[in-house]
């Protein structure tokens, strides 16, 4: 199979390395990767390189691991690729000294990172490039980001910027929740600012880009295969509302972790007939609400039924996910004051700020925290903005 293919609209970054494998330097380098990271024609990228003539020497995972079996806050364990035959060490949860032990003791010169984002905040995988990124750094060894298309497109970001005050891994630096930009336009973004500042110095930084992409392309418009980039976003759609429908991970109710259809399913076995009618009332655009039962396999509730809502994206240009998601849960607190519930402060860490929570609390309109859907040069600066 070739590493390109003239029936994709778009050609990204890794297939172009595979065609130039000049593009990310000499030496020894490092893949961080996982199942997601095909060819345009589905072959595997880390074989596909190495037959290209890329000297690479190790494989790193993020959460879910390198062949995604892990669920969500897992990772896989360090072992030995049987593909390829090279060492794989898992980078979930080590960060600072630990994660710059793992790059000296690998070996690498260089690291590539190809790793499908979905275009949310708290999607781990960008704040696994940024530790990286740091640990880069530090150690010496450069950074190369193949770039892939940003699947819910690039003309616009929603949501808060997070506040320094509540960074995790769930969002490491100042990023809106909805951030508009592809991994390397973020990796040039926090290269500059957050690496920089806990480094020290900026990593030694290229950005090969994704051929063909422009901003107003989804991940539908760039004719690339969907492979679900984790065992919860299972198709395009999932991605579509997950950046707002993520929100709810922080409350008592189920995201429908569980179901064949998570975040786009949410509810509780407290809600009734007046949840699905109440949220239409609100005239949300681009989305209906259609009332459901469910019963989770695994996560809240599991094993119990419970009742809720689907949410059906019509419009997906007028349909605003984080703003969608803050009217349901102001909705959620105002229809079932005595039984919807926060779980600890992991809402906060998700927005970014306590803001929403104490919102909802006071029994305010929340959708007033959410600015109109923007420009990502507004936050970012056009400058970082590396497609049309």
């Amino acid at each position: 199979m070739s590493s390109a293919d003239d029936r994709f609209t778009v050609t990204p970054g890794i297939a172009r390395l595979c065609a130039v494998p000049g593009l990310a330097g000499p030496g020894r380098l490092g893949l961080v990767t996982n199942h997601t990271c095909v060819l345009p024609d589905l072959s595997p990228t880390a074989p596909a390189l190495m037959e290209s003539g890329v000297h690479l020497a190790a494989l790193f995972g993020p959460e879910h691991g390198l062949y995604g079996t892990a669920q969500a806050g897992g990772g896989e364990p360090d072992e030995t690729d049987p593909a390829t035959g090279l060492p794989v060490y898992d980078t979930y949860r080590r960060e600072g000294d630990l994660l710059d032990k793992v790059l000296i003791d690998s070996g690498v010169d260089a690291l590539v990172y190809d790793l499908q984002d979905v275009g949310a905040r708290f999607y781990t995988y960008v704040w696994t490039m940024f530790d990286l990124m740091v640990s880069a750094a530090r150690t010496g060894v450069r950074f190369v980001v193949a770039d892939r298309p940003n699947p819910l497109g690039g003309l616009v970001s929603e949501g808060p910027v997070l506040d320094p005050a509540f960074a995790s891994f769930v969002g490491r630096a100042p990023v809106p929740i909805r951030h508009g930009l592809t991994c390397g336009e973020l990796a040039w973004f926090l290269n500059r600012s957050a690496v920089a500042d806990v480094a020290g110095r900026q990593a030694d930084l290229t950005v090969i880009k994704a051929a063909g992409w422009q901003r107003g392309m989804d991940a539908e418009a760039t004719g690339l295969p969907w492979i679900a980039p984790s065992p919860n976003m299972p198709t395009f759609a999932t991605a579509v509302v997950y950046p707002g429908t993520c929100l709810f991970e922080g409350t008592n109710v189920s995201e429908g972790r569980g179901t064949t259809q998570p975040f786009q399913s949410v509810g509780a076995p407290y809600v009734d007939a007046r949840l699905a009618p109440a949220l239409a009332e609100l005239g949300l655009p681009g989305v209906h609400f259609r009332d459901i039962r469910y019963v989770p396999t695994f996560g809240k509730h599991a094993g119990r039924p419970v009742r809720g809502v689907h949410l059906h994206v019509m419009d997906r240009e007028a349909f605003a996910p984080v703003r969608t998601a803050v009217a349901m849960l102001g909705t959620l607190r105002r229809l079932y004051p005595d039984d919807f519930a926060w779980s600890g402060d992991f809402v906060d860490r998700l927005w970014g700020s306590a803001a929403l929570r104490r919102t909802v609390d006071a029994g305010e309109d929340p959708t007033a925290l959410v600015e109109p859907p923007a420009p990502p040069g507004r936050w970012a600066g056009e400058d970082v903005l590396l497609y049309p």
